[in-house]
Parts: C-alpha cells; structure tokens; sequence
C-alpha cells in the first residue's frame, strides 16, 4: 500500500488541487453570478471576485503558492468577520468550510503546482 501511495502521490496531488480549486471557483461563481448576484463592490463581490481568480489559478497551476496564500488570507477573514460574530464554535457559526478551505490553502501553499501546472513554484 505504501508503494502504491508514493507512486502515484502526484497524481492525488493534482486530483486535490484542482477539487479544491474547482470548488472555490464554484463558491466565487455563486457570489458573482448567482441567483442573487452580490451588489457590485461591495466586499461579498470582492470576495467572489478572489474565490473565482483563486480557483482559477489553483486549477490550471499559474502561482499556485501564491494564489493559495491569497485564499487561506481571505479564509481568515471570513472566519473573523463572518463566523466569530455567530460564536467561536465552526459547527455552530458554520465556519467548518472555511477553516477546511484555509487547510487546504495551507497543503497548497506548501506544495506548490507540483506537475501539470502552467508554473512550479
């Protein structure tokens, strides 16, 4: 199992970089273009604005140290400005997704594109 796991770690690797990057897109989708389009400017827009180049970028691997660094920033803003106010509990201010997201930012930063990125740094 260990051989099998290391053999084909880049390739879990890329699968989780663009799941990741793909689901963020989506968030950033939702706040932009949805059904109930956030007001232009206003900082629910910006944010979308960040979730959608973020997700971009991890997806096709363009600085995907860079754009991850960006998105965990922007995960602990939204946990500050959002979630706290509702409590210190993520189960209970529903700001698990955020501290999975900035997680996950945190694997991205550290790694990096990997293979199959437009650049490795």
């Amino acid at each position: 199992m260990q051989t099998f796991l290391k053999d084909y770690s880049d390739y879990f690797y890329f699968v989780f970089r663009v799941l990741a990057g793909l689901l963020f897109l989506l968030h950033g989708v939702q706040k932009v273009f949805g059904a109930q389009p956030a007001e232009t400017f206003s900082l629910f827009w910006f944010a979308g604005v960040i979730e959608l180049v973020v997700g971009v970028m991890v997806i096709i691997g363009l600085w995907t140290s860079w754009a991850a660094l960006l998105g965990a920033a922007e995960m602990v803003v939204a946990y500050i400005m959002v979630h706290i106010p509702k409590g210190l509990n993520p189960l209970s201010n529903q700001g698990e997704l955020a501290i999975l997201y900035f997680a996950a930012f945190l694997i991205l930063m550290t790694h990096g594109t990997k293979k199959w990125g437009l650049t490795e740094d």
